[in-house]
């Protein structure tokens, strides 16, 4: 029987549930009712439980997610969603500071190494923090500093921990090919296809048609996934983020920002304001302050002419600044930069985020991924290999994390020339994709286009 994941009701309960705690709201009298009609846990990393509910659970499960989603909220002026309500909050909101596109080479390397950062996770996606510590080591490469291989590592530790079963074919030393496709690429190119039909005015609305027109519904994932549905059935945004949909302050709308942040060059609060209408269509709070805080690092990041390399700290700091101040995104991504700074031992840092986040997240979740990428970059200090080793290694989203780290990194590096060969050359300028139009692609070209949409007026 077909199990089509991160939509089945009796699945999200257990998410929303979650979520519901998290988002200060009392979910225990709900919870207690679901257990007491023998309603299941929420999968630990996979999409869907491995069996179907019955009839009689699954239509519980939709009553009580529409009875969650009544509750009141104890963190709701802490963390608006409205756009006006977050910038009211955001008494540094940064003034604009228009600079010139970043010239095609400073995109082609931000290109560049968000594909390989992506590349890098993909074999270790879903593996627990030991695990992929267990994998590298085997083979010398811990700490992380170069592709993962299966050469060397012993058959009882692959038996035990395999790799991601997706990736593996593509995305280990030994059988890299080119950039294969992946949602954290997808994401990217539907952006710069919508910046190309409908310029920085667009609305959440187009970016829901383009969606429609161009992105295959089976390669969205949790909160995408969900909003597709909903828009299928007839729901409009921004209510496609919150019917049903537990996974809305998930990593999905960060890894759409980078090119909200390449298009809007020293202007992090245009771009924040770009990747909020990108964010709401599937996502709230938490969720949507990822996207911002990854767009507004990125348009700081993308100042400066040929290989002038701004400051990565500066660029966090800029982040933080449209992010509401009392949110738990704020507090976590601060605190995450405080570890970095304070421990010489990227570990020791990774292993204090995870003893925090780990007990009450999600792997997918945008709070701890977003937390992780920004200590990774501070520990780093925006060096290209050291931020994209650090962020994978860090574990949860592995492959989301490096596509981030890898394009802030790269955008800094300046030119690829300035990345080692053992990261570039492998991609061989070609990157596979669902979004049809696009398939093949060269990063030199993908680069042209987006300096392209950063030149309009």
């Amino acid at each position: 029987m077909l199990r089509l994941t991160w939509v089945q009701p009796e699945d999200l309960l257990g998410h929303e549930l979650h979520q519901a705690a998290q988002d200060g709201r009392e979910p225990s009298a709900i919870a207690a009712r679901w257990r007491a009609a023998g309603g299941p846990e929420a999968p630990l990393r996979a999409g869907a439980s491995p069996t179907p509910a019955s009839r009689y659970l699954r239509m519980l499960a939709k009553d009580l997610l529409d009875e969650l989603a009544d509750l009141p909220g104890k963190l709701t002026e802490d963390e608006p969603t409205d756009l006006g309500k977050i910038k009211a909050g955001c008494t540094a909101w940064p003034a604009p500071r228009p600079r010139p596109a970043p010239d095609p080479a400073r995109l082609e390397a931000a290109w560049l190494g968000r594909a390989a950062g992506c590349l890098l996770g993909k074999p270790v996606e879903k593996l627990p923090l030991e695990a992929i510590r267990q994998l590298a080591r085997s083979t010398g490469n811990w700490p992380l500093n170069s592709w993962f291989t299966a050469r060397g590592v012993p058959a009882e530790l692959l038996r035990t921990h395999p790799w991601n079963r997706r990736s593996a074919r593509t995305s280990l030393a030994e059988n890299i090919d080119g950039m294969p496709e992946d949602d954290d690429q997808n994401y990217p190119l539907l952006n710069l296809l919508l910046l190309q039909r409908h310029g920085r005015s667009f609305t959440t609305n187009d970016v829901a048609a383009l969606w429609l027109d161009e992105l295959p519904a089976g390669r969205t994932f949790t909160a995408e996934r969900i909003a597709y549905r909903n828009l299928l059935t007839g729901i409009e945004p921004p209510h496609t983020a919150r019917h049903r949909n537990p996974f809305r302050e998930w990593i999905g709308a960060l890894i759409r920002a980078d090119v909200h942040g390449w298009t809007n060059p020293g202007d992090p609060g245009a771009a924040a304001e770009q990747a909020h209408r990108d964010a709401t269509l599937t996502h709230t709070a938490n969720g949507v302050y990822a996207a911002m805080f990854t767009a507004a690092v990125i348009a700081d990041a993308s100042v400066g002419t040929g290989t002038s390399r701004p400051d990565i700290h500066h660029c966090l700091r800029t982040g933080l600044t449209v992010v509401p101040p009392r949110s738990r995104l704020a507090r976590a991504v601060t605190h995450a930069i405080r570890l970095a700074q304070s421990h010489d031992d990227f570990d020791t840092v990774v292993d204090e985020l995870h003893a925090v986040h780990s007990p009450t997240h999600h792997w997918v979740h945008a709070i701890p991924n977003t937390a992780l990428i920004a200590a990774a970059l501070t520990h780093a200090n925006g060096d290209f290999t050291g931020s994209i080793c650090r962020a994978v290694s860090g574990g949860w989203d592995t492959d989301s994390n490096g596509a981030t780290a890898g394009s802030i990194a790269g955008l800094l590096a300046g030119t690829p020339a300035a990345l080692p060969d053992r990261w570039t050359t492998p991609l061989k300028n070609r990157l596979s994709t669902s979004v049809a139009d696009f398939d093949g692609i060269g990063f030199d070209t993908l680069a042209h286009l987006t300096h392209v949409e950063a030149s309009r007026p």
